[in-house]
C-alpha cells in the first residue's frame, strides 16, 4: 500500500495532510506524485489565501523517503529521478505565490526535514525533534537539505545534524528561529497563523515573499523578473503595446 497527500480546503485556508501512517508518513513515489498535483492547483487556485502543511498520527510530521522505494534504483535512476524529481517539487513548495505554514505534529527528519525548510514558518509539538539521518543508511540529503536547509540554519548547526547525526529537539527548534511557536497541538496553532494571513493584503503578503526570495537567493531570478513584469503589466505602455499589436498599427508609447 503507497501513501496519500490528502487536499482539505476550509475558506482561504488550504490543508495538505501527509498519509502513509505505518511508515510515519515517509514519502513514496505516488505521494511526490500527489503533492506535485496539488501544489499545481493550489497555484492556479485564487481562492487560496494559505496553505498548511501537516503529517497524519502523532509521532511523525514525515521521517524522509522510504527506503523500500529508492533503495533498489541504480545510481543513475537514483539521482536523475528520484532526487531531482523531489527537489523540483520540495522547490515549488518553496516558491508558491502564498504563504505557507508547516505543522510539524511529530518527528520531521530527512527528507520530511527538507519538506519541512521549504514552509514559510512552522509551528512545532514540544515532543518533535528534527534530524537528518542519511549518513545512517549510507546516503546524502538530497532534497535541498545542503542548500535551503543551510539558508535557513547555521552551516555549524547543520554539520551537527548531517555529519555527527544528532538531533535537535523543539525548544531548540525554537531558539533557532526554524520554529515559530511550540504548541502541544501544532495544526491548531498553525491554523491559528493562517487566520491571521487573511486579515492582510494578499497582494502585499505576496510581492513581500517575492522580495525576500530574491533578496535570499531562492529562485532569485525569477523572482526579480516576475517583480520587474507585475510593474510593466499595470503600465500603459503595457496596454498600448498590446491594443497596437491587435490592431496592427504601430505603438504610440508614453513612458506611463
Amino acid at each position: 500500500m503507497s501513501g496519500a497527500v490528502h487536499l482539505t480546503q476550509e475558506g482561504a485556508i488550504t490543508t495538505l495532510t501527509l498519509d502513509n501512517l505505518s511508515k510515519l508518513n515517509a514519502f513514496d513515489v505516488p505521494m511526490l506524485h500527489a503533492l506535485d498535483a496539488h501544489l499545481d492547483q493550489i497555484e492556479r487556485d485564487e481562492s487560496v489565501r494559505v496553505v498548511i502543511l501537516t503529517g497524519t498520527g502523532p509521532k511523525a510530521f514525515c521521517v524522509g523517503a522510504d527506503i523500500p522505494a529508492w533503495g533498489s534504483l541504480p545510481p543513475a535512476g537514483f539521482a536523475r529521478h528520484w532526487v531531482r524529481d523531489g527537489h523540483r517539487i520540495f522547490d515549488r513548495l518553496a516558491r508558491l505565490s502564498k504563504p505557507t505554514i508547516g505543522a510539524l505534529n511529530g518527528h520531521a527528519f530527512g527528507g520530511g526535514l527538507e519538506l519541512a525548510a521549504a514552509t514559510d514558518i512552522r509551528t512545532i509539538t514540544p515532543r518533535a525533534r528534527i534530524a537528518l539521518p542519511e549518513a545512517r543508511v549510507g546516503v546524502v540529503p538530497g532534497w535541498s537539505g545542503t542548500q535551503r536547509l543551510a539558508r535557513l540554519l547555521s552551516e555549524p548547526v547543520v554539520k551537527e545534524m548531517a555529519l555527527f547525526a544528532r538531533q535537535i529537539g523543539a525548544e531548540r527548534c525554537a531558539v533557532l528561529g526554524f520554529a515559530a511557536e511550540i504548541a502541544d497541538d501544532a495544526l491548531s496553532a498553525a491554523h491559528a497563523l493562517a487566520e491571521q494571513v487573511l486579515t492582510l493584503s494578499p497582494r502585499s503578503t505576496e510581492i513581500a515573499k517575492y522580495m525576500l526570495h530574491a533578496g535570499s537567493g531562492e529562485d532569485s531570478a525569477a523572482m526579480i523578473e516576475a517583480l520587474g513584469s507585475g510593474f510593466i503589466a499595470a503600465s500603459e505602455d503595457k496596454a498600448e503595446g498590446v491594443a497596437a499589436f491587435a490592431e496592427k498599427r504601430p505603438p504610440n508609447f508614453k513612458g506611463l
